[in-house]
C-alpha cells in the first residue's frame, strides 16, 4: 500500500522545502523529495537545492572570505594595524565555505522533524491522476497525494562547443571549489554569477577577464547604479570586463582554456587557467514527465502557472526558478508559502513589485522596484532624491563611502516607486525600502522616520528627504 499525503513536494531546495514546511504547520500531511547529493560524503541527497549547496550560501561564504583577505592587504593600514606576509589558504576557506553548508543541511532536516514533514529521498515525477488522486513515483516507490507542488529549480545553462569539466572551465559549481588561485581567470557572463565569483578571485590575487555578450553593464539595474558600479570594478578593482563580445571559438588544453571572440576591435584571443561560464540558469523539467501528464511549459522549458503558482492541472501547482520570474531564492519562498496557504484556504499572495535584488559584490548592489530607464519608457513622472555614502559618518568611521541611494517616487503622489543602492551593507538596507513599498509609503513617510545615528541607514533617511530637496546632511 503506497503513502497518502494532503501535499508532496518535488524538490528539497528553498522554493520546495519552505513550501513543506508551511503546508505542515497548516495542517496538512507532508512529503518532501530530493533526489541531488551535491556534495554529500555519503552520496545521499541533500536538502537545500542549488542556493544552499551550490549558490547563494556558499559563495557568500566565499566571497566573505576573499573580503577579509582583501582588506587585511589594502585596507588595515589605514587603521593603523600593519600586517607583514598575508597569505591565503584556500583548501581552508573551501573547507570554511563546505562546514556552513553542512550545518545548514542538517539544519533543514532539523525543520522537517520538527515540524512532522516527510523526506522521501529519490527523483519525484508524475505517474497519473487517479481520480482526483496524484499518483506521484518517487526513487522505486510510489505515493499519493491530493496536491502535488513542482519545486524543481533549476541548473546552469551551458554554451554549445563549451565543455563544462568543473576542472578548467567550470560553472558556478565548480567555481565554488577551485583548488589554488588562477593566476588568470576568464568569466563568460557579467551577470550575478559572474560578477560574484570573479570578485572572489580577483580579491584573493586572479588577473579577471569578464566577456559579455549584452551591449550593456547590468541592463536590468539602474542606469545609475550600474555606471558608478562599471567605473568601481573596471577602474578601482582593476576588473577586465568586455561587453558586446562574440565568442567564436573555446579550446581546453592540457592545464589552460584558449578563448577566441570578437569586439568592436576585431578578434582577440585569450589564454586563461580556469574559465567559469556564467551564462544563466535553466528550469528543472525534464524529469517531471510532464508531456505524459499534459502539464503545460512555456517555450523556455519553464512550467506555466497563474498569479498563484497553479498549473493548468487540477491541484498541481509550480514554485521557484521552474516557473517565470526572477530566479531569487526569496522569491520562490514566498512562493512556497503563498501556495501553501491556498491549498490549505487562506488567501496567499505575493507582491512581486516588490521583490528585492541583491548583488554581492564590493561595493554590494541592490534595488527594488522600478529604475529610472522603465519609469521613463513607461512615461511615470518621478521625483529623485540621491545620497551618496560619501556624506555618512558611519561610513567614514568604517572606512569605506563608496556609492550611494537612490530612491525614485512618484512626481505627483510621492509614493516610492523603486529605491537603488549601491554600497557597502546595501542588502541589508534594502529591506527598509521593501517594507515602505509594500504598505504603499511615500518618500515623505519614510524622511518623517527617526533613523538611528550613526548608521548607513541615515543615507537611506536623506535620500528621502532629497526628494524634496531638503537633505540635511548632504
Amino acid at each position: 500500500m503506497s503513502q497518502e499525503f494532503d501535499v508532496v513536494v518535488i524538490g528539497g531546495g528553498p522554493a520546495g522545502y519552505v513550501a513543506a514546511i508551511r503546508a505542515s504547520q497548516l495542517g496538512l500531511k507532508t512529503a518532501c523529495c530530493e533526489s541531488q547529493p551535491y556534495a554529500d560524503p555519503k552520496g545521499e541527497p541533500r536538502l537545500g537545492g542549488t542556493c544552499l549547496n551550490v549558490g547563494c550560501i556558499p559563495s557568500k561564504a566565499l566571497l566573505h572570505s576573499s573580503e577579509l583577505y582583501d582588506q587585511a592587504n589594502h585596507s588595515f593600514v589605514m587603521h593603523g594595524i600593519k600586517t607583514e606576509g598575508v597569505s591565503i589558504d584556500v583548501p581552508t576557506m573551501i573547507k570554511r565555505k563546505d562546514n556552513i553548508v553542512t550545518q545548514l543541511v542538517t539544519g533543514i532536516k532539523g525543520l522537517f522533524k520538527k515540524y512532522k514533514v516527510t523526506f522521501l529521498p529519490g527523483h519525484g515525477s508524475f505517474l497519473a491522476d487517479d481520480n482526483g488522486t496524484w499518483r506521484v513515483k518517487i526513487g522505486e516507490e510510489e505515493v499519493r497525494a491530493k496536491h502535488v507542488i513542482i519545486a524543481t529549480g533549476s541548473s546552469p545553462r551551458h554554451l554549445p562547443g563549451i565543455p563544462v569539466d568543473q576542472k578548467l572551465i567550470v560553472d558556478n559549481v565548480g567555481a565554488l571549489d577551485i583548488a589554488d588561485v588562477p593566476k588568470k581567470l576568464g568569466v563568460i557572463g557579467a551577470g550575478v554569477i559572474g560578477l560574484e565569483m570573479g570578485s572572489v578571485w580577483k580579491r584573493l590575487g586572479s588577473e579577471v577577464t569578464v566577456l559579455e555578450a549584452m551591449p550593456d553593464f547590468l541592463a536590468a539595474a539602474d542606469s545609475a547604479v550600474a555606471k558608478e558600479a562599471w567605473k568601481i570594478f573596471t577602474t578601482k578593482q582593476g576588473m577586465k570586463i568586455s561587453l558586446g563580445i562574440k565568442l567564436k571559438e573555446v579550446t581546453a588544453k592540457k592545464n589552460s582554456v584558449v578563448v577566441k571572440y570578437e569586439t568592436e576591435e576585431g578578434e582577440q584571443t585569450q589564454e586563461f587557467d580556469k574559465l567559469i561560464v556564467a551564462v544563466g540558469r535553466v528550469p528543472n523539467t525534464d524529469g517531471l514527465n510532464a508531456n505524459a501528464i499534459g502539464l503545460q511549459l512555456d517555450e523556455r522549458g519553464r512550467v506555466k502557472v497563474d498569479e498563484h503558482c497553479s498549473t493548468n492541472l487540477r491541484n498541481v501547482w509550480a514554485v521557484g526558478d521552474v516557473v517565470p520570474g526572477p530566479m531569487l531564492a526569496h522569491k520562490g519562498m514566498e512562493e512556497g508559502v503563498m501556495v501553501a496557504e491556498v491549498i490549505a484556504g487562506q488567501a496567499g499572495h505575493i507582491n512581486y513589485d516588490t521583490i528585492p535584488w541583491v548583488i554581492y559584490t564590493h561595493p554590494e548592489i541592490a534595488w527594488v522596484g522600478k529604475t529610472e530607464q522603465e519609469l521613463k519608457a513607461a512615461n511615470v513622472p518621478f521625483k529623485e532624491g540621491k545620497i551618496p555614502f560619501l556624506a555618512n559618518g558611519r561610513a567614514l568611521s568604517q572606512g569605506d563611502s563608496t556609492g550611494f541611494v537612490k530612491v525614485l517616487a512618484h512626481a505627483e503622489t510621492d509614493t516610492i516607486l523603486g529605491v537603488h543602492i549601491i554600497g557597502t551593507n546595501a542588502s541589508e538596507l534594502i529591506a527598509e525600502a521593501v517594507t515602505a513599498m509594500e504598505f504603499a509609503a511615500s518618500s515623505e513617510d519614510i524622511a518623517r522616520i527617526s533613523h538611528a545615528h550613526p548608521t548607513l541607514s541615515e543615507v537611506m533617511h536623506e535620500a528621502m528627504l532629497a526628494v524634496e530637496k531638503r537633505s540635511l546632511h548632504f
